[in-house]
């Protein structure tokens, strides 16, 4: 399961990279499909990026381009399903609040019965 931060990163590439599957990508670019609240420096970026391919989201090569620093990206099945995921985590979640307020309310219900009967 991702943190946040990793989530908004692999946000960011699996829009940059949906079509083909793989993209060529500067870090900045990168840093531009980010949401602007979170500061994130390129140092950060990289931690994230590595610990993602280290979790075989994608495949991530680093190369330069005119002096420029490069990231070639290649997505991997796990970074395919990974809109899937985050739309299955929220119906999960939002599954698991349901039940919650529905035992509350049926709790409730059970002890107004209880007085009533006692």
């Amino acid at each position: 399961m991702l943190n946040r931060k990793e989530s908004e990163v692999m946000q960011a590439v699996f829009s940059l990279c949906r079509e083909e599957g793989r993209c060529l990508v500067a870090p900045a670019d990168l840093l531009r499909a980010l949401p602007k609240k979170e500061k994130y420096t390129e140092e950060r970026l990289e931690k994230i990026l590595r610990a993602l391919e280290l979790d075989d989201y994608f495949e991530m090569i680093s190369s330069d381009r005119k002096g420029e620093k490069m990231y070639v990206i290649t997505l991997h099945p796990n970074g395919f399903a990974f809109k899937r995921s985050s739309v299955q985590l929220r119906r999960d979640l939002a599954f698991k609040i349901g039940w919650t307020i529905a035992s509350a309310v049926l709790a409730f219900l059970v002890g107004l019965l209880m007085k009533k009967i006692f």
